[in-house]
C-alpha cells in the first residue's frame, strides 16, 4: 500500500484523542491489508478496532455493503461490492486519519482548566509518564476526579483521585495542577514499587491459560464443575473473583457503535497468555459487560476442563 492511497487530508469531524509519544501507523507494510495494519496499530493503541455493518442495498447480484469501524476517538466509513472490500476502504479512511498531522504531531496533556498544555519534560511530568504507560500497555487511560477543597480563601487546598486500572491513589496541593500532579506521582510510585522494574517495562500480571487446568483454586474448580446460568447473576463479579485468584487482570473496552437490534457493545480483555478477548451486548452499558463477562468465563471453563 503507498502513500499515495491516503487522502491528503482528514475529514474535519475525525479525530484521535491526545497521546504522548505516539507513532502514526505505517504507511507502507508489504503483504498487508490497511485492516491487518489498522488491527496491529489499535493493539498498540489499546484500543481494538470495531467494524459494524451500516446497511446493505443495492440488487442481489451486484449489492453495495456499508461498514463503520470505530478506533478510540476516529470513526470512519466505507462502502464497497463486497463486505471485506467495505472494511478495508473504512479502515484506510481510519489510517489516514490517524496519519493526520493535526492529530499526532503534538503531545497533549489537558490541564484542570480544560486548556492543551505541551509537556516536555519528562522526568517531571508524572502525568505524562503514567499516559504514556497506558498507551504502551494498552490500558486504560489515567482518570483525574477532583475530591474536596479546604482551607480559607487565602490558602486552599485540593484534592484530586488518580484512578488507573483497578488502582486509585489521592494527591493534594495548593492548586488542582500540583493536585493533580502529586495524585499522579502516587500512582506512578505504586506502579514501580508493584513491579520491581522500571515502570516503563511494568506490564499487566499474565497467567497461562495452561496453567488453568491444574489450578486447584476454590473458583475456578467451581468453574469447571458448575454450569454457568443466562439469568439474574453478576458475571462480573464472578469474573472478579477468579481474576484475582489467578493472578490476572480484567478491561472492558466500551464500544460507541450500538448493534443492529440498538444493544450497547463490549470487549472484555484478560490479561492472560494468550491475551483472550470476548464480546458481549445488552440493553445498557453494564448489561453489555455481563454479557461479555458471561461470554469469557464460559471460554475460561472450556480452557481449565480440557483434557
Amino acid at each position: 500500500m503507498s502513500k499515495d492511497s491516503f487522502p491528503s487530508s482528514a475529514p474535519k469531524n475525525c479525530q484521535i484523542g491526545s497521546s504522548v509519544n505516539l507513532q502514526p501507523p505505517p504507511t507502507e507494510c508489504p503483504g498487508k491489508t490497511p485492516i491487518q495494519i489498522l488491527h496491529e496499530y489499535g493493539t498498540k493503541l489499546g484500543k481494538i478496532p470495531v467494524y459494524v455493518l451500516e446497511k446493505e442495498e443495492g440488487e442481489a447480484h451486484q449489492p453495495t455493503f456499508v461498514f463503520n469501524v470505530t478506533i478510540g476517538d476516529v470513526n470512519c466509513k466505507g462502502q464497497g461490492a463486497t463486505k471485506k472490500a467495505a472494511k478495508h476502504q473504512a479502515a484506510e479512511e481510519a489510517l489516514n486519519i490517524l496519519q493526520s498531522e493535526s492529530a499526532i504531531n503534538l503531545l497533549l496533556v489537558k490541564t484542570e482548566d480544560n486548556v492543551p498544555e505541551v509537556e516536555q519534560n519528562e522526568q517531571s511530568n508524572p502525568i505524562g509518564i503514567l499516559q504514556e504507560l497506558a498507551l504502551q500497555n494498552g490500558w486504560r487511560r489515567p482518570e483525574y476526579t477532583f475530591s474536596k477543597e479546604t482551607g480559607p480563601p487565602h490558602k486552599k487546598e485540593f484534592t484530586v483521585t488518580c484512578r488507573m486500572e483497578s488502582f486509585t491513589e489521592t494527591g493534594s496541593g495548593n492548586s488542582k495542577k500540583l493536585a493533580k500532579k502529586a495524585a499522579a506521582e502516587k500512582m506512578r510510585a505504586r506502579l514501580r514499587n508493584l513491579s520491581g522494574h522500571p515502570e516503563t517495562r511494568w506490564a499487566k500480571p499474565s497467567v497461562w491459560l495452561d496453567s488453568l487446568r491444574n489450578s486447584s483454586g476454590e473458583k475456578i474448580s467451581v468453574l469447571r464443575r458448575s454450569p454457568l446460568s443466562v439469568h439474574n447473576t453478576d458475571y462480573v463479579q464472578k469474573m472478579l473473583e477468579l481474576a484475582e485468584e489467578q493472578g490476572f487482570e480484567v478491561t472492558y473496552f466500551d464500544i460507541g457503535e450500538l448493534t443492529v437490534n440498538g444493544h450497547y457493545q463490549c470487549l472484555v480483555e484478560l490479561s492472560t497468555a494468550p491475551i483472550a478477548v470476548c464480546h458481549g451486548t445488552g440493553i445498557s452499558c453494564s448489561n453489555a459487560h455481563n454479557d461479555a463477562a458471561h461470554s469469557a468465563l464460559q471460554y475460561l471453563k472450556v480452557v481449565a476442563s480440557a483434557k
